[in-house]
């Protein structure tokens, strides 16, 4: 029982508490200042709650905010973020449990090679695969589209990620158990939909709350790759903060980073322990 509230437990408790407190600041900040008028917002510190709960701010972000030359908030924009992420998501997860399955359980000559290929893209920066993609959507003629030609910028660039995570996670499969499945006349197909994948539910977690984030968060991409009403939600909201108007409205550009910050943050709320347990999993078996 005493142990239970030593010195050193409750020191780490207050070192971990600080930092949640740190790190939880600027949200706290984006938070009060969007429900905060333009006046409160000058008057009062950034750290100070508003007089009342004003929402006129998250009315202006998500229906009259105004993006580039037009109008309209930020709603057909988070939306366009929602077409894109889904397929690319459920295209590059699948992609990478069929490579993943290949790699370790059906071996073929170069193999290894094909592995390292692929484990070298997941250190590759973002601005090198600029210029190739760029020429490549302009030769197939989707240059500047959201689907397929960003949607397809995002699947071939994680699916390094996801094939690294799916390979490390079937490597902790007993090959004794492919080999039985083959000697009963199970074929390629059989063995992956029957065996691997209803065994493969922590790691799919585990790849699509990484490829979500990855693809909804990135700027990037969604600024060179799209253009006009085809972008997603994060180049949205750069052309918002970077409006020239007469007085820069701080609690407009707070409510629509948070708009854009929901659903990621919902992602992780709903299935983060899935990804915690997929973690685990993976790391105990490889």
């Amino acid at each position: 029982m005493s142990s239970a509230f030593s010195p050193g437990r409750w020191l780490i408790y207050g070192v971990l508490t600080l930092a949640a407190l740190f790190f939880l600041l600027p949200f706290y900040v984006m938070l009060v200042t969007a429900f905060k008028t333009m006046p409160e917002v000058y008057s009062t510190g950034i750290l100070a709650l508003p007089d009342s709960l004003n929402f006129s701010a998250w009315i202006h972000a998500w229906s009259a905010a105004t993006i580039g030359a037009a109008s309209e908030g930020i709603h057909g924009y988070f939306l366009n973020s929602f077409i894109l992420v889904i397929p690319a998501v459920i295209i590059s997860t699948a992609i990478g449990a069929f490579n993943g399955y290949v790699l370790t359980h059906w071996r073929f000559r170069g193999s290894n090679i094909f592995f390292y290929m692929l484990l070298l893209g997941t250190i590759i920066p973002f601005q090198i695969v600029l210029l190739p993609m760029a020429w490549v959507q302009g030769r197939i003629g989707i240059a500047g589209t959201l689907v397929p030609g960003l949607m397809m910028v995002h699947v071939i660039y994680g699916l390094a990620f996801t094939t690294l995570f799916f390979r490390n996670y079937y490597v902790g499969i007993p090959h004794d158990l492919i080999k039985a499945a083959r000697v009963d006349g199970a074929g390629f197909f059989s063995i992956f939909f029957r065996i691997m994948l209803p065994v493969s539910t922590p790691i799919i977690m585990v790849t699509a709350i990484w490829q979500f984030t990855m693809i909804w968060n990135n700027f990037l991409f969604g600024v060179v790759f799209t253009q006009g009403g085809q972008q997603p939600v994060t180049v949205a909201i750069n052309d918002l903060v970077d409006t020239v108007t007469s007085v820069h409205m701080w609690n407009v550009d707070m409510a629509a980073a948070i708009f854009a910050a929901l659903p990621t943050l919902l992602v992780y709320l709903i299935a983060g322990k899935y990804f915690v347990r997929g973690l685990t999993a993976g790391a105990v078996k490889g």
